[in-house]
């Protein structure tokens, strides 16, 4: 994955391409998970995310692109239907902080004011680290649960990760060099604890908050169902998460650039 992110820098970086132009631009819109409080709904936005990025385009069809993303996903066992989750009653809110190295491939010639077609379809594929901060509320007040080791780690799990982000989406040429486009990408990070959730539930300790946040059943109810040794979560595969934006941006085009 080095040597691809390597690739992608070096293309992006070189002054011996032709028809090559600069494009920056933001991006706006939602993020959603999956993993062990949402097992079944891929497209499940729960918070929002936004960021700006650069990108040298090369022929109309392949660019690299430097991007940078912050975003929210999160997830209630409270609103689930079923109720053995709702009993669970485990919940996460996580702050996404990813930079990502793409390259992008359009499926049509596209050169902003300068090309004949107003639109293309494209994908993309990347390289990608991530900083992620999982949370929780317990009597108003917001826990770092990395910190509190809920599982019973000896130490704390990275809060960094890797992934190789992949996506589709639409581009279109609004006016002049600007262009609005649509996209959504999904990342598959190294890790299962995007929610805080990977292993078994720990034993009781003399820390109510730590007890709280680990095992929340019984917050409501009196009645705790984590026992210690048994399973917290509905899977051991790594989480899953997505960014599904909007961004303008405009490209700096010139004449020279496409018709030398």
């Amino acid at each position: 994955m080095l040597k691809f992110t390597a690739l992608i820098l070096l293309i992006f970086l070189s002054s011996e391409l032709k028809a090559q132009t600069w494009e920056i631009g933001g991006s706006f819109g939602g993020a959603g998970y999956m993993g062990d409080l949402n097992e079944t709904n891929p497209v499940k936005v729960s918070g929002i995310s936004f960021g700006g990025f650069v990108k040298r385009n090369f022929d109309g069809y392949l660019s690299a692109k430097l991007n940078y993303t912050y975003g929210t996903i999160s997830a209630a066992d409270s609103n689930s239907s079923n109720q053995q989750l709702r009993n669970r009653n485990l919940s996460f809110t996580t702050y996404l902080s990813e930079i990502s190295a793409i390259g992008e491939f359009n499926f049509l010639k596209y050169i902003p004011e300068a090309g004949k077609n107003k639109f293309t379809p494209f994908i993309y594929l990347g390289f990608a680290a991530v900083n992620y901060k999982p949370s929780a509320l317990y009597n108003g007040n917001r826990y770092d649960l990395r910190s509190f080791e809920t599982e019973g780690q000896k130490k704390p799990y990275p809060n960094t990760a890797f992934s190789i982000p992949y996506g589709a989406g639409v581009k279109y040429n609004i006016v002049g060099k600007w262009t609005l486009a649509a996209d959504i990408g999904y990342r598959n990070p190294n890790t299962n604890y995007l929610d805080d959730v990977g292993g078994n539930y720990p034993a009781k300790t003399t820390n109510p908050v730590f007890n709280a946040l680990a095992d929340p059943s019984g917050i409501k109810t009196g009645t705790y169902i984590g026992t210690p040794g048994t399973q917290r979560g509905g899977s051991n595969q790594s989480d899953t998460y997505f960014f599904m934006q909007f961004s303008v941006s405009y490209t700096f085009v010139t004449q020279k650039c496409y018709f030398q």
